[in-house]
């Protein structure tokens, strides 16, 4: 088969166009998902170095999700010496560790709760 021809009949998936229902029950369970990964149970924690503020969310003790208001680069100084560093903001790299401990601190005080 050529690429073409699997191209043609491949799809991510499947786009329901005969079925409105689907569709708009698709669209339902996608808002509601939006919600729960990316906008709920997020706590505003600021670096206790740099004042940089950012969300976070604990879903447990070893995962924690970080939203970024601004550039990382731009706001945090410790992350602004490592992209200059490698040459890029979008390089592998671990992480502000002063940020880590506020976040670790914040969850010692209770202001990021972690889920049982």
């Amino acid at each position: 088969m050529s690429a073409s021809t699997r191209e043609a009949k491949w799809a991510k998936s499947p786009d329901f166009a005969d079925r409105p229902d689907r569709v708009e029950a698709i669209a339902a369970q996608t808002a509601i998902d939006k919600i729960n990964y990316l906008d709920s149970g997020l706590n505003e924690v600021a670096c206790r170095e740099c004042g940089t503020c950012v969300l976070v969310r604990k879903n447990s003790y070893r995962h924690t999700s970080v939203q970024w208001q601004d550039d990382p680069d731009a706001v945090c100084p410790v992350l602004r010496v490592d992209a200059a560093d490698t040459g890029t903001s979008i390089t592998p790299r671990e992480g502000c560790p002063n940020l880590r401990a506020s976040i670790e601190q914040a969850v010692i005080d209770g202001t990021v709760p972690v889920p049982e």
